[in-house]
């Protein structure tokens, strides 16, 4: 995803991103989309960046049209951070000026007023087995009355139900756990773990870890959530 940002803000021949993921077919995720304004973006988003204060994290910035209007249009003092070099060499060339090209349990030396993690930003998480580690490195970068923004989608309209409304789901695992591969110019990524999670769900791990959670917003299968420490 990296090069096709990269690629795109160079005009390097860039093509779209094809993805798709142990549950779907292969879907095309256009290049241009990454790089959206405040207007192209959705409702969840919006509200987001529009919740966000103080000092900012965002996490899995990308090309880093989140971050960018913060700085620019909140006036926000704003941190993106990926783990991708080509993403990062791109949010500094779009004029954002702190930006860090790091995985966020190695991110450190900071905490902050507002985390953000968006564009289902739980599948950071990647499985259950590991969303403890996740959610206290969180804790940790959060400042005492900070807030963290995080979104996600139950996905369990995805799979077959029968007439009586019973869904068919995996018998090992947890359903929002899935391959994630994203494909670029004939190329494709390793499968990435991803993890899509119902609210309970993600709110039985939050207070767990010592946070307080309520929904923000919700939008049919996908919400945004907001965490705070108890």
């Amino acid at each position: 995803m990296g090069r096709a940002i990269w690629d795109y803000f160079y005009k390097e021949n860039y093509e779209d991103l094809q993805t798709e993921t142990s549950i779907s077919e292969l879907d095309e995720l256009p290049v241009e989309y990454l790089f959206r304004d405040f207007e192209g973006m959705n409702t969840i988003e919006q509200k987001a960046l529009k919740l966000s204060h103080g000092k900012v994290l965002d996490i899995g910035a990308g090309a880093g049209s989140h971050s960018l209007y913060l700085q620019d249009e909140r006036k926000l003092d704003v941190t993106a951070l990926d783990i991708s070099p080509k993403s990062i060499e791109v949010c500094k060339s779009r004029g954002i000026k702190k930006a860090v090209t790091q995985n966020m349990l190695e991110f450190s030396g900071e905490t902050f007023d507002t985390i953000l993690l968006l564009m289902n930003g739980t599948g950071i998480f990647q499985s259950l087995k590991v969303i403890d580690i996740y959610l206290q490195k969180l804790y940790s970068l959060l400042n005492k009355n900070g807030q963290i923004l995080i979104d996600s989608t139950d996905i369990l309209y995805m799979f077959d139900a029968d007439e009586d409304g019973g869904v068919y789901i995996p018998a090992e695992g947890y359903y929002g756990e899935l391959d994630y591969v994203v494909h670029y110019k004939g190329e494709s990524e390793d499968p990435i773990k991803w993890l899509y999670l119902d609210f309970n769900t993600l709110k039985n791990a939050a207070e767990n870890n010592g946070f307080k959670i309520e929904i923000v917003l919700k939008e049919e299968d996908s919400y945004l959530a907001k965490l705070t420490k108890k």
